[in-house]
């Protein structure tokens, strides 16, 4: 059982996957749902003070570098967290944080926690803000998947 959590902890971590992977693939092993959806969160928000923190830095270096493969990749996030970020300012105005959340919770893909963070510290939104808002919305997104997965799974058992 502790390996079976490991894995949805891990999966929850994985950028794109996240928490939208890992909670029907708990779900669909069998696990306890609340435990799911408490484990993927945590997993799902462990990268976070980081990706807020160190990631526009790090992307910011690998986009001046000469390593073309470093370089498209670092370019590439580059312009998707900062594309999200325009397109989450010009539609929330005063209500960023609102947005954000949305952003984040709703469960569709690359509208994570990772790119909700990254779009965050693009905007300056400031810390404890973004932090507060990504969580919300991971929350929202977890409870969506566990509801769904519970109804997908709980139809073929």
């Amino acid at each position: 059982m502790f390996l079976n959590f490991l894995i949805v902890f891990l999966v929850s971590m994985v950028p794109v996957i996240e928490l939208r992977g890992a909670v029907p693939i708990g779900v669909g092993m069998g696990l306890p749902e609340w435990a799911v959806l408490l484990v993927a969160v945590l997993g799902n928000m462990l990268p976070v003070p980081f990706i807020y923190k160190f990631a526009r830095k790090f992307l910011n270096w690998g986009a001046g570098k000469e390593w073309k493969p470093l370089k498209k990749v670092c370019n590439f996030f580059l312009k998707k967290g900062e594309k999200a970020g325009k397109k989450l300012e010009k539609k929330a105005g005063k209500g960023l944080f609102l947005a954000l959340l949305l952003f984040v919770g709703i469960p569709i893909p690359g509208t994570g926690a990772w790119t909700g963070t990254l779009a965050a510290s693009m905007l300056d939104l400031g810390y404890k803000k973004s932090v507060m808002a990504v969580l919300s919305g991971v929350l929202l997104a977890g409870l969506i998947m566990m509801l769904l997965s519970m109804g997908i799974f709980g139809a073929i058992r």
